[in-house]
Formats: C-alpha cells, structure tokens, sequence
C-alpha cells in the first residue's frame, strides 16, 4: 500500500455513511457515527442503524477493516452484529462495562484504558 491509499483508508471523516458490509461481503448498514481508542485515537468501533421498525443504533468492530471506494469490510458476521448486545449512548463515550461486553460479544481482547470512561465518539 503506498502512502496515498494508506492516508485514505485512514481518513475516518470519509467513512461516514458508507456502507458496511461483513466479511462475507453481505450488507449490514451504513456508518452512523465512530468510536476511537481514548489512548491512540485509532478507530475501535462504528455504529449502524439497524431494523426496520424499531430501528436502533448497533456498535460493529472496525478492526481488521478493509476500506473500498464505497463501502467498508469489516472482519465480523452479519449475524455477530444482528446479535450483538444494544448499548444506550450517553453522552460521547462507552463506558467500561459497555465496552467490556462489546469486546466479549466479538471476541476480542479486552484490556480498558487508563481512563475512567471507554471509547469515545469521532469529532467529524
């Protein structure tokens, strides 16, 4: 990957509203907001609105994601995200718990950070 993909892939201010899509390419929704790491900046987490009816927000991983021109590939299952647990947003930030139960539903590696809080949003 040369610089210029490198810097484009990461420019997170892109993303919003693209479509997310599983590993196996199948759609689950379009980018609502980013959640990123409090220590690195590095994105941890997106939000899709999931449903027809009572639609809601749903945290997806966005480790191991592959960025295209229009849509993004996570590296989790439609069917991960369809039953991943519903966290209430308050505020700008994840608290522990919530992240703690995130990370166990995709079975990821929990370490929180040296904060009291979790993950917080993106600034667009």
């Amino acid at each position: 990957m040369n610089e210029r993909q490198e810097e484009a892939e990461w420019n997170i201010a892109d993303w919003h509203g693209k479509m997310l899509v599983d590993v196996h390419g199948e759609k689950i929704g379009k980018l609502q907001d980013i959640y990123v790491d409090v220590e690195t900046d590095e994105p941890q987490f997106a939000t899709v609105k999931e449903g027809f009816i009572n639609r809601h927000l749903t945290f997806v991983p966005l480790g191991g994601i592959n960025v295209g021109p229009n849509e993004l590939r996570v590296a989790v299952t439609k069917e991960q995200v369809q039953t991943a647990p519903n966290i209430e947003q308050h505020g700008e930030e994840l608290s522990q718990a919530d992240e703690s139960a995130l990370y166990h539903h995709y079975e990821l590696n929990y370490t929180p950070p040296n904060t009291e809080s979790g993950r917080r949003l993106a600034r667009r």
